[in-house]
């Protein structure tokens, strides 16, 4: 039973570290291919914290139980602070001026 398990462990940890992978990958394009930094906040931001989660998942199915719970406390903090810190960038750049893009062009036109 014990080669079963570890088995199956295995293969959930190769199929969230893909998973993992594929999400920070889309994430990475949508920061080059969208148009202003709204859009690439949005894609980055759930595409990474999604991407991080997955990976850090796999590294814990992997380990230990100790290092384990280091790991989920660490994707706790990612889905808390990524977020957050989003919302903040998004806001300063309201403030400093800078608008959304509204099919091809800006709110100002």
């Amino acid at each position: 039973m014990p080669g079963i398990l570890e088995a199956v462990l295995d293969i959930l940890s190769i199929i969230f570290l893909i998973l993992g992978l594929f999400f920070l990958f889309v994430g990475t394009l949508g920061l080059i291919r969208l148009p202003d930094v709204y859009n690439r906040l949005h894609a980055t931001t759930k595409c990474d914290t999604l991407g991080a989660g997955l990976v850090l998942l796999s590294m814990a199915l992997q380990s230990n139980i100790a290092i384990g719970i280091r790991l989920g406390l660490l994707i706790l903090f990612i889905v808390i602070t990524n977020p957050t810190a989003a919302h903040i960038i998004a806001k300063a750049a309201y403030n400093t001026g800078i608008r959304p893009q509204l099919k091809g062009r800006t709110s100002d036109d």
